[in-house]
């Protein structure tokens, strides 16, 4: 009976399946049942102590252990919460966000966003960035941290969540994600890798419900390549580095909402990925409880109903009575547990984890009182320790060199400076952002996915304490309306030897951007600082890509992309400025000319927006793979700054290129009798090719460069649609003047095949493939092609 609702249930809402022809969307096939955990990739040790644990709970404590809700399950300290069970000397779980920060606490460190860190370019920081922050939750008492985000992925440059991700480019987010998720669980922390899948835009993310009747949320309708080629890839990483959750998203996949689409969460996660861990829900992202259950859903998170309305959850009690009337089979209660507590034991949280923090109750939905279970919490802890150096480092090589006219950076200790723009300023709202403020400088963004700030170097103290340590004058105006009334005027001397203009660029969870060049009339900002200062940088920092409409005065000598670097970015952007750091980040976007020469890819209108169609809100992914760079390529235009582009105080150049096939002769798709462990088919990691380039640094200085990989599937076997190049390596290097050295690149087979859609699998192609080594996306120096 179970199985034979379930099926009833797909078919009145009509979903089927990730398209095999791109033009079909809308539907996804039901597959069932959820895949019971085996304990794959090494977690056996720890499956078999988590069904032990199992074994002992009462059917009531297994309904506990799946729900969250905020007020009708366990209101606890953390933004969420699983009961302790005090008979089995289980403490509880805590989840807090987020991806950059432990948000509700005090003394804690505020990273650079991963935004910057895909700008760095660099797995070694994304590794021991992820490490620190761990060091931090763990230190706070929370076991889950609600990160790394690689969901959004970055379809629209508008995207408001784009920045908590890493980067529109897959592999890049793919590489970047396993390293974080690596270093957060080195420290015995749980990753909780976000937000999956599809979840590209934030209007009507959610349903309306109003007085009238409900419009379903938004539904992106993505076909089987696409999806297995852009937006799985980078999941595929995390779950291959072995992250012990996946939160799914809050929109409609195929017609489905993304947390009970059983073609996303069983049948490409569980089956295909082989993932072992559990499937959490986004804050109220559950509209059914037994269909969700059934489509792979492992925990609910405070929301449903609960979350919207202030009535009973869709768990809970609800699971209790599901089992007992025989609609939920108890085995597929007794795996959800047991996936959830398998991490636990696998990462050692069982023996021994810090007491909660008691000082992120302030900030919490329900003051202790509320509480419905006794959680232990502890005193405040700092936690901070010697992070500061990592941000500051990281914040510096994730800042992008654009221009550098007459080699205006490195600074050389100009007299009279010029520091002008509101985002130069201190804060002046509050040390959390959480709205679009004017006066004060922005070094991440807002929503779930920023943090409490104990502190923030802003770009002008960090200016200040600078230009005085050798008697410079630094003048300064921090409202943009000032500037823009001409009160540069005041200068005294004028003009100054050099003007630093910083603006900001905001976004946010919850919105969408409006515009791609920064706000607060900021190019208005820019013409009156030209107007009177002929040596001006600009310093941009915030939501990117924006387009930069002053980007060719000849008043402006040099560009800075700072991003979001997180609480040190003021001596961060000083160290690059000033020369301490050779600056080595790489665009992670392209930055186009102007708006219009963006796809927006975002679904809104007037229309839409006032729509009483409960599905009227429908976002076809007809761009397929050909988002940012992809796009500019496939439709030969020519951007302002290209995906992977940035200058250095230095020059470098390649040579000496070579490849070789590894395994000669390799079968066309990988044998579907190969283990699938978390990841997918053991086979598609295994490497079938190298190429190798000699990187050398041919100015006066050293410095840092990222050499890429590009590979150019042969379309008339591929297919329509196939990208004339994607990125499939990249290696920071440190060189010394003059210095070389080489580089290699590891390809494995997914890295060179295209997903077959008849035969459902990874197919190499059996023509030549194009291969090229460069400095960017258009930088392209050597090229050959290779064979499998």
């Amino acid at each position: 009976m179970w199985r034979m609702l379930t099926l009833s249930w797909f078919a009145t809402v009509s979903v089927a399946q990730f398209g095999i022809e791109h033009t079909q969307y809308g539907t996804s096939p039901p597959v069932y049942p959820s895949p019971n955990i085996t304990g794959a990739g090494g977690w056996e040790p720890a499956l078999e102590k988590a069904r032990a644990f199992v074994a002992e709970l009462t059917l009531e404590e297994k309904a506990d252990m799946v729900t969250v809700l905020i007020n009708a399950g366990t209101p606890g300290p953390c933004v969420g919460n699983i009961a302790p069970i005090p008979r089995l000397n289980f403490s509880g779980l805590c989840l807090q966000d987020g991806p950059l920060a432990i948000r509700q606490a005090v003394l804690a460190s505020v990273f650079p966003a991963q935004l910057t860190v895909a700008a760095a370019w660099d797995r070694t920081y994304a590794h021991q960035r992820g490490v620190y922050m761990a060091d931090e939750f763990k230190g706070k008492g929370s076991q889950i941290a609600l990160g790394p985000v690689v969901g959004p992925l970055g379809r629209s440059p508008y995207g408001g969540r784009n920045w908590e991700g890493f980067s529109p480019d897959p592999y890049l987010s793919g590489i970047l994600v396993e390293e974080t998720v690596k270093g957060m669980q080195s420290v015995g922390v749980q990753a909780c890798t976000k937000h999956y899948i599809g979840n590209e835009q934030e209007i009507q993310r959610n349903p309306s419900r109003g007085p009238g009747p409900t419009v379903e949320a938004v539904s992106s309708n993505i076909d089987d390549r696409t999806m297995h080629e852009t937006y799985l890839w980078p999941f595929a990483n995390a779950l291959r580095a072995g992250t012990a959750s996946i939160m799914c998203s809050y929109q409609r996949i195929n017609g489905s909402y993304g947390c009970q689409n059983s073609k996303a969460l069983n049948g490409l996660l569980k089956e295909e990925l082989g993932f072992q861990g559990y499937v959490m829900s986004d804050w109220g992202g559950t509209h059914s409880g037994v269909a969700s259950i059934q489509a792979g859903l492992d925990m609910n998170m405070p929301g449903g109903i609960g979350f919207t309305s202030g009535t009973t959850s869709f768990f809970g009690g609800n699971v209790t009575t599901a089992v007992n009337n025989g609609s939920l089979p108890v085995e597929r209660l007794n795996d959800m547990v047991t996936r959830i507590m398998t991490p636990f034991y696998f990462l050692g949280q069982d023996k021994g984890f810090p007491a909660t923090d008691a000082t992120v109750e302030p900030l919490n939905f329900f003051p202790k009182e509320n509480y419905v279970h006794n959680f232990t919490l502890g005193p405040l802890v700092d936690v901070r320790e010697g992070h500061r150096s990592l941000i500051r480092e990281l914040g510096a090589a994730g800042t992008v060199l654009l221009k550098n006219t007459g080699n205006t950076l490195p600074l050389k200790q100009p007299k009279n400076i010029g520091v002008f723009g509101n985002d130069a300023a201190d804060f002046s709202q509050g040390l959390i952002p959480s709205n679009d403020y004017d006066i004060g400088t922005l070094p991440v963004g807002g929503g779930s996915g920023t943090g409490r700030f104990s502190y923030v170097v802003s770009p002008l103290e960090a200016i200040k304490t600078r230009g005085q340590s050798y008697g410079a004058l630094v003048q300064y105006i921090t409202s943009n309306s000032a500037i823009t009334n001409r009160r540069l005027s005041s200068l005294a001397p004028s003009p100054p030897d050099v003007c630093i203009v910083f603006l900001k660029s905001w976004a946010s969870e919850g919105d969408d951007r409006t515009t791609l060049i920064a706000e607060w009339n900021s190019t208005a900002v820019v013409e009156q600082t030209t107007s009177v200062c002929s040596n001006t940088v600009v310093v941009l920092h915030g939501a990117a890509p924006n387009v930069l409409p002053w980007r060719d005065n000849a008043n402006v000598t040099a560009i800075l992309i700072a991003h979001m670097p997180g609480q040190e970015t003021g001596n961060s952007i000083v160290d690059v400025l000033w020369g301490q750091t050779n600056p080595s980040g790489k665009l992670p976007y392209t930055i186009a000319k102007q708006e219009s020469d963006y796809k927006k890819l975002l679904t809104n209108s007037t229309e839409l927006l006032a729509s009483t169609d409960p599905d009227a809100w429908q976002a076809d992914f007809t761009e397929g793979q050909l988002i940012d760079y992809r796009e500019f390529d496939a439709e030969n235009k020519t951007p302002a700054y290209e995906f992977g582009f940035g200058l250095s105080y230095t020059t470098f150049d390649l040579s000496a290129f070579q490849t070789s096939v590894t395994s000669s002769n390799a079968t066309r798709t990988p044998r579907a009798t190969a283990k699938v462990l978390p990841g997918g088919n053991v086979e598609l990691w295994e490497t079938v090719a190298t190429v190798s380039a000699t990187v050398t640094n041919t100015g006066t200085v050293s410095g840092a460069t990222v050499a890429q990989l590009y590979v150019s599937l042969p379309a008339a076997e591929a297919g329509p649609g196939t990208p004339v190049r994607s990125l499939r390596g990249f290696e920071k290097m440190t060189l010394g003047a003059g210095e070389s050295a080489k580089v290699t690149f590891s390809l494995a087979r997914r890295d060179l095949s295209f997903w077959d859609t008849g035969a459902q699998t990874w197919r190499l192609p059996s023509r030549a493939i194009g291969v090229h080594v460069g400095f960017s996306s258009r930088d392209l120096k050597l090229n050959g092609e290779i064979s499998v």
